[in-house]
C-alpha cells in the first residue's frame, strides 16, 4: 500500500529538513557537546547539591556527646573532688603500712588487729607532733606579745651594733602599741579568724578520720580485695597484678620507713643541739625539723630550719648562728653517712624528680598533693625499674659513673703503681 501524500511523515532523529544543510563548525561535535551538557545537567541536578555528607551527622553526634560527657564528668570531680583525694591518700597509706601488717600476720596476728594497732602508732605520733608545734608557736607568741618591748628594744640593739644603722627603739615600740597601726590591726584580724580556725580544725580532724578508716578497711580486707580483682582475670594476668601489688607496697613502703627513720635521726641530732643551747621546746622543734626535712623534698631542709633559728634569734643571733651551722653540717651528714645506707634496701628518689613530682602534686590537687606525689613517684620509679629487658651497657666515658670515694680510692692505686 503506498503511502498517503497528505499525512506528514515524522523525521528520524538524525534527519535533516530539506535544504537545511549543517551548521557551520556543526556536525558530529556538536552533537557530542550537546550530549555531555545533559549528561552534566542530569549529574548536578539540585537534589544532589542539597544532599550532605554522611559523615557529618555522626560528627555532630561525637561532638555533643563527648562535649556532655566532658561537662558531666567535670561537674562530678567538682562535687566527688575531695572524696577522690581522700581515698587516693587513703590506698598510698595503706600500701605504705600493708608490709608491716603481712609480718604481723604471718607470726599469728589478725589482720584487723594488726591495721589498728600500726594506725594508732601513726595517728597518736602525728597528735603529737600536731601539738607540740601547735603549744611551741601558740607560747612563743604570747611571749612575745608579753614582752614585745624588751624583744624590740634587744633587737634594735643588735642590729645598729652589727650594721652601724641608728634606728630608734622607741619609735619603734609605739608604732607596734598604735591601736590604729598595722600591727595591732593585724592581731585584731586574727582574732576575729579564731572561729574560723576553729571550724576548720574540725574538718581537718573529720578527714584525718576518714582517712584512717578507709586506710583499716583496705588494708584488714585486703586478701578479700585482692581475691575479688584476680576472680575477674585469667591466671595469667593475675599473677602480673598481683607482683605488681606487691612491688609497689614493697617499694613504697620502703620509701616511706627509709623517710621515717632519717627523720627519727634527724630529731635526735637536732634535739641535743637545741637542748645543749637552752632553746625553748627543744623536742617540739627537733620533730618539726626531722618531719619537714625528709618529706617536703629539696627545700624541706631550709624551710624546716626557719623556725628553729628565729625563735633562737629572738634571744640570741650568736645561739640561731649556731643552730644555722648544725642544721647545715647536719644535712651534709645525713647526705653522705645516712642516706646512702638506709636507702639501700629501699628506693631512693633523686631530688629533681621529688621536687619536680612535688611542684606537679601541689599544682594539680594542693599541699595534699604535694606530699601525696613524694609516694606515687616512688611507686611509679618502683614500676617502671622492673618493667622492660635489661641489656648491659657498652663501655664509654658518657655512661661511666664514678663515685667519690671509689673514684678517690682508684686515683690513690693509680698513683702508688707508678
Amino acid at each position: 500500500m503506498s503511502p498517503d501524500p497528505d499525512v506528514p511523515r515524522a523525521e528520524s532523529p538524525g534527519a535533516v529538513a530539506p535544504g537545511a544543510g549543517p551548521a557551520p563548525g556543526g556536525g558530529a561535535g556538536q552533537e557530542e557537546t550537546a550530549t555531555e551538557v545533559v549528561t552534566e545537567d542530569v549529574l548536578e541536578s539540585p537534589a544532589e547539591e542539597r544532599r550532605m555528607p554522611r559523615w557529618v551527622l555522626p560528627a555532630v553526634a561525637v561532638f555533643w556527646v563527648g562535649f556532655l560527657l566532658a561537662q558531666s564528668l567535670r561537674f562530678l570531680w567538682g562535687k566527688l573532688n575531695g572524696l577522690v583525694i581522700l581515698i587516693a591518700i587513703s590506698l598510698f597509706l595503706a600500701l605504705a603500712i600493708e608490709p608491716g601488717v603481712n609480718r604481723l600476720a604471718r607470726r599469728g596476728w589478725r589482720r584487723g588487729t594488726a591495721t589498728g594497732l600500726i594506725l594508732f602508732g601513726v595517728l597518736a605520733l602525728f597528735l603529737v607532733f600536731v601539738g607540740a608545734i601547735g603549744t611551741l608557736v601558740g607560747t612563743q607568741i604570747a611571749d612575745l606579745l608579753e614582752n614585745s618591748e624588751e624583744y624590740i628594744t634587744d633587737t634594735v640593739r643588735t642590729i645598729n651594733d652589727t650594721f652601724g644603722t641608728n634606728l630608734n627603739a622607741q619609735e619603734i615600740i609605739e608604732e607596734f602599741n598604735d591601736p590604729d597601726g598595722a600591727v595591732q590591726e593585724f592581731i585584731r584580724d586574727q582574732r576575729d579568724n579564731a572561729v574560723q580556725l576553729s571550724i576548720d580544725a574540725l574538718g581537718w580532724l573529720l578527714q584525718l578520720l576518714s582517712i584512717l578508716l578507709f586506710t583499716f578497711y583496705l588494708v584488714a580486707d585486703g586478701p578479700k580485695l585482692r581475691r575479688a580483682i584476680c576472680s575477674r582475670l585469667t591466671p595469667a594476668h593475675q599473677e602480673r597484678v598481683l607482683r605488681t601489688w606487691e612491688l609497689a607496697a614493697d617499694k613504697t613502703g620502703g620509701y616511706l620507713y627509709s623517710r621515717a627513720l632519717l627523720a627519727l635521726l634527724s630529731a635526735v641530732f637536732h634535739w641535743i643541739v637545741f637542748q645543749s643551747l637552752g632553746t625553748a621546746a627543744p623536742v617540739a622543734l627537733a620533730l618539726w625539723v626531722g618531719i619537714v626535712s625528709q618529706f617536703l623534698p629539696v627545700v624541706g631542709t631550709y624551710l624546716a630550719g626557719v623556725l628553729p633559728v628565729l625563735l633562737t634569734f629572738l634571744d640570741s643571733p650568736l645561739r640561731a648562728a649556731i643552730v644555722l651551722g648544725a642544721i647545715v653540717l647536719y644535712q651534709q651528714v645525713e647526705n653522705y653517712v645516712f642516706a646512702p645506707r638506709i636507702t639501700a634496701r629501699t628506693m631512693e628518689l633523686h631530688p629533681a624528680l621529688a621536687f619536680g613530682a612535688a611542684l606537679g602534686g601541689a599544682a594539680v590537687l594542693g599541699p595534699s598533693g604535694a606530699i601525696l606525689a613524694l609516694p606515687v613517684a616512688a611507686m611509679a620509679q618502683a614500676l617502671l625499674s622492673d618493667w622492660g629487658q635489661r641489656h648491659q651497657v657498652i663501655k664509654d666515658e658518657l655512661v661511666e659513673v664514678r663515685h667519690h670515694r671509689v673514684w678517690k680510692r682508684w686515683q690513690r692505686i693509680q698513683r702508688a703503681q707508678r
